[in-house]
């Protein structure tokens, strides 16, 4: 009995370790992502309950981009689920993985799985058993933190000024880069990186969002096919899209 204690002690302890810099750099995301909300025409409490129920930070600022009156529900759906379709490939890389999992656990966790989380139970099972302990302890602190700060871009993101002066435009960025660097296989997962990367790019640039998003994982998919690394470079994939 002390020894589960003292087992999942420190399995809540190494999720919160490992969280804490994802976690960290979503702060000024949170507070910006709060901050446009309200500047769209939404209240502090509306903001809350968008982080609340559709946790997806990339698929929230592109909802803000087409939030114009009238709103388009069709079109805010679409570009949501263009976004969101990564979210396939991240549950279905991340499900043998869940074998300690009941269904139960598996759906409620599937329904938080963010990239971040998602990349540190990934690396988790690399080294030792993704446990439900580990994996609930890291997406729910991840969860609240993002509920937390993206609230309070609704109160008092405005006050801020404009985020580029302090950088966080380009916390985003900053935070996928971070994630990407921790998948670094080198040869093999450049491939993969570094051809999504210039799909997703071409692809804004002549089509425009969300459209960048699946090109940018399908180009990726198949390049790490074609360097006979279709699994653990298929997952660096993903991460690229969502730096560009």
């Amino acid at each position: 009995m002390r020894s589960s204690r003292l087992s999942a002690r420190s399995e809540i302890r190494s999720a919160l370790i490992d969280i804490a810099p994802p976690a960290l750099a979503a702060v000024p995301i949170g507070f910006l992502f709060g901050a446009i909300a309200v500047s769209k025409g939404l209240s502090p409490f509306e903001t809350a309950l968008m982080s609340i129920t559709v946790f997806a930070g990339s698929a929230q600022f592109a909802a803000l981009e087409q939030w114009v009156q009238p709103v388009s529900i069709l079109a805010l759906a679409f570009g949501t689920l263009l976004i969101n379709c990564r979210h396939i490939l991240m549950g279905a890389s991340l499900t043998p993985k869940t074998r300690l999992f009941s269904p139960a656990q598996r759906f409620l966790g599937f329904f938080m799985m963010a990239d971040e989380n998602w990349a540190m139970s990934e690396r988790r099972a690399g080294q030792a058993e993704l446990t439900p302990t580990y994996y609930f302890a890291m997406s729910v602190f991840f969860y609240l933190n993002w509920v937390l700060w993206s609230t309070a871009g609704g109160f008092v993101g405005q006050l801020l000024g404009d985020p580029a002066r302090y950088g966080a435009d380009f916390a985003f960025t900053a935070l996928f880069i971070g994630l990407i660097a921790g998948f670094w296989e080198g040869r093999s997962s450049a491939a993969a990186i570094v051809t999504s990367a210039v799909v997703a790019a071409l692809v804004y640039l002549k089509i425009g969002a969300p459209w960048h998003v699946p090109a940018g994982a399908l180009a990726g998919i198949f390049a790490a096919f074609l360097t006979g690394h279709p699994g653990r470079s298929k997952l660096d994939v993903k991460e690229a899209v969502d730096v560009v």
